[in-house]
């Protein structure tokens, strides 16, 4: 979570929403990305999308199996959809997504029986750093207004 949490304050320093992820397979980072829509202009740049992209790339296949995923803040629908898809093994999000998280926090995608691939989920890790740097980017936000 700690190489996760690099790559939100990349996305900070970018001007984007902290979000930062990695993808690990055998204890080594294999992708890596964080949220990037406004500068690539891509609704789709989510940091979970680009550290999928980045790892899939470097094993030559789309398919991620055995792989782990950590991310600061609870995927949404989007990313548990590529996660899917790539047959992601475990998922490990920082803080809670109470507007748009899909993991549990407004719907849980992971556990819809009629979708045929299911990750396991650890919620909570280290979500108050996670967490803080959320808030305190959308604090320094408002104050600009």
């Amino acid at each position: 979570m700690l190489a996760a949490l690099e790559q939100a304050r990349e996305a900070r320093a970018a001007g984007e929403v902290p979000v930062g992820a990695v993808v690990v397979r055998d204890g080594e980072i294999i992708g890596t990305g964080f949220n990037a829509p406004i500068s690539r202009q891509d609704p789709a740049a989510h940091a979970e999308i680009l550290a999928l992209r980045d790892a899939a790339k470097r094993l030559g296949n789309y398919r991620l199996p055995g792989c782990k995923l950590y991310v600061t803040l609870e995927p949404c629908a989007m990313c548990v959809g590529a996660m899917l898809h790539a047959r992601i093994a475990r998922l490990v999000y920082g803080a809670a997504d109470p507007k748009t998280g899909a993991c549990g926090s407004v719907i849980n995608l992971f556990a819809e029986p009629r979708l045929n691939h299911h990750a396991s989920v650890t919620t909570g890790v280290m979500d108050e750093e996670c967490a803080a740097l959320l808030r305190e980017f959308f604090a320094a936000k408002r104050a600009q207004v």
